[in-house]
């Protein structure tokens, strides 16, 4: 019989604390509201507690996620977290969550390919489970902690970034539910957006941190701002035909949540209604690696996603990373 990966499950979580446009614009000292509302479609993000870490996320989504799939924690096999935001730089943070939720028998790792982190995740831990029988419940994470390294006096950052987390539980199946997957990059913008202190480019010295101030999200240089509405479309179409199928058959497209605008304009290149997307930004901020879990779950909460429906998800993140996946709900 031919072994297959399904979501069995989605959960998502995100922070209680709400920090408005209107807050922000008193923190930043001028008017935000009205341009983020327009230009991106924020209007609040959520913000983590300060006694929370990116494993805490985690683990509130992955309980949520393993409830709806009707899994224990200690039937999980590999608990995979994506996210550029870790607990720490060293150990990973997949090995915290997996001893917060008493996941004992589970391997461990972390993905970091920023925001394509998680649907990069997905399609590792899919195969995973096609490829060995002694995987046959997989807990993929995505998480974003962004908060902790935002400077909350720059507008460019401080307006877009929030913090959540969602995941899903893979199970085998013996029908397909991960259909196909694509990753790409363009490696030549890695140094254009991203957290450039601390590792080993740019270790956290006194001396460092002095000159440029504690590890924090920064825009460096610019990269096309079309590159999205030019390079999602494309991933989107190879990816569906890996899978021997096309726009037309996609129920739902869900995309990196950073701005609605850019999604209205991918879904009009492609000829699909807009209505066929699915967007949190206005309610949850950008949340990154995140993102795309978190709005696939929204999107079943809503009952925007039925079982025969296919699924396309397409991210991007710093690096410039990217990855999409083509879902069949089961």
């Amino acid at each position: 019989m031919a072994r297959h990966a399904a979501i069995l499950g989605t959960g998502s979580y995100v922070p209680e604390r709400v920090v408005s446009n209107a807050e922000l614009e008193q923190l930043l000292g001028e008017p935000v509201d009205e341009w983020l509302r327009a230009n991106v479609g924020i209007h609040q993000r959520h913000v983590m507690a300060d006694d929370q870490v990116t494993s805490d996320l985690c683990v509130a989504a992955a309980r949520r996620a393993l409830e709806r799939a009707g899994t224990a924690a200690s039937e999980l096999d590999l608990v995979i977290v994506a996210s550029d935001t870790p607990d720490y730089l060293s150990p990973g943070t997949a090995s915290v969550v997996q001893h917060k939720l008493g996941a004992s028998k589970a391997g461990t790792f972390d993905v970091n390919c920023a925001c394509a982190s998680w649907v990069t995740a997905l399609d590792v831990g899919a195969k995973a489970i096609v490829a060995d029988p002694d995987y046959r419940r997989v807990l993929v994470i995505g998480a974003y902690a962004m908060t902790r390294f935002l400077d909350w006096k720059d507008k460019r950052t401080a307006t877009l970034f929030a913090d959540g987390a969602g995941a899903v539980v893979l199970g085998a199946s013996a029908r397909p539910g991960v259909l196909a997957a694509k990753l790409s990059a363009v490696g030549e913008y890695h140094d254009a957006l991203g957290i450039y202190t601390g590792g080993s480019a740019h270790p956290a010295s006194a001396a460092q941190v002095a000159a440029h101030g504690k590890p924090h999200v920064e825009f460096v240089r610019k990269f096309p701002s079309t590159f999205n509405t030019e390079r999602w479309p494309e991933l989107v179409r190879a990816t569906l035909g890996k899978a021997g199928l096309g726009l037309s058959d996609v129920s739902l497209f869900v995309f990196t949540q950073l701005n609605l605008r850019t999604i209205e304009a991918v879904m009009d290149t492609m000829g699909q209604p807009r209505s066929k997307a699915h967007w949190i930004m206005d309610k949850w901020g950008y949340t990154g690696s995140a993102c795309i879990p978190m709005a696939l779950d929204d999107a079943v909460a809503h009952g925007k996603v039925a079982a025969g429906d296919l699924v396309m998800l397409c991210a991007s993140g710093g690096g410039i990373s990217m990855a999409a996946a083509a879902v069949r709900w089961i």
